[in-house]
């Protein structure tokens, strides 16, 4: 199942309001009972469907998957050359400049495909490299109870994976969660799950290592990092069998076919 959408998405003025232009969205179904809806998302240049193919094989029956795909843009680290990306970003790492827009709408984006579950399933955001960073930054937007430009957000996630990624805005993250005792608390609960390849040469491990040091200061206590030696930037049965298992146990999953 697929579709595409546009998300209208303003970030101070009025007058600057952009639409961007999402691409296919593929749903993967549970094939068992329905208890987990996560949204999955891409890396710089990929999209929805090839990682739709993965999530299908994995033994996690009672998990429905929403892989979308990202706007087509011009990119800074590309010299401007449009590519499907959640946002702008020209450095891959948790120091890079932030394109506070394209992370706000594509947090929207994600916040709005989870706003139509049932109210008793449980929602997830995980994603791959740039994907990643915006699974985090969700994360973040959702303990501090709205975006970077004030919109409150407004959907409860109960977990959220990042693979080969980073965390955008991480030096201001800390000061970010302090002004607020109630976001101070949701950090401590919220479950993350970090994953990085020590010879990741597209994002290098020491912002995976960064980020995950970043999010541990400023309070988020429940958060797993794990690495794999060998691994570069690219994903191996025995991650995902590591990401399988965090989610059954932190998404509380039967496990059981129908």
């Amino acid at each position: 199942m697929s579709s595409g959408s546009s998300s209208n998405f303003s970030s101070g003025s009025r007058a600057q309001r952009r639409t961007f232009e999402y691409g296919r969205t593929h749903v993967v179904k549970p094939k068992g009972k329905h208890q987990a809806t996560i949204v999955w998302l891409h890396g710089l240049g990929d999209n929805g469907s090839s990682w739709s193919q993965l999530l299908e094989m994995l033994p996690l029956p009672n998990i429905k998957w929403i892989c979308p795909t990202a706007p087509t843009r011009p990119i800074a680290l590309f010299g401007g050359f449009p590519s499907t990306a959640w946002f702008d970003v020209g450095d891959l790492s948790e120091d890079a400049p932030a394109d506070l827009e394209g992370l706000d709408s594509s947090a929207a984006h994600v916040a709005n495909l989870l706003s139509t579950e049932p109210a008793e399933i449980k929602l997830g955001v995980g994603g791959f490299s740039m994907g990643a960073a915006i699974s985090l930054y969700s994360a973040t937007c959702c303990v501090h109870g709205k975006y970077s430009n004030g919109d409150p957000y407004l959907v409860d996630i109960s977990a959220a994976v990042g693979l080969s990624g980073w965390l955008p805005c991480a030096k201001d993250l800390q000061n970010k969660l302090r002004v607020s005792q109630e976001a101070v608390k949701r950090a401590q609960t919220m479950p993350l799950l970090l994953c990085h390849g020590k010879v990741d040469d597209v994002v290098i491990y020491k912002h995976g290592e960064k980020s995950a040091q970043a999010l541990e200061a400023s309070g988020f206590s429940n958060m797993t990092f794990k690495s794999y030696k060998g691994l570069g930037h690219y994903t191996i049965p025995e991650e995902m069998e590591d990401v399988c298992r965090w989610l059954s146990v932190n998404l509380g999953l039967e496990g059981t076919r129908s």
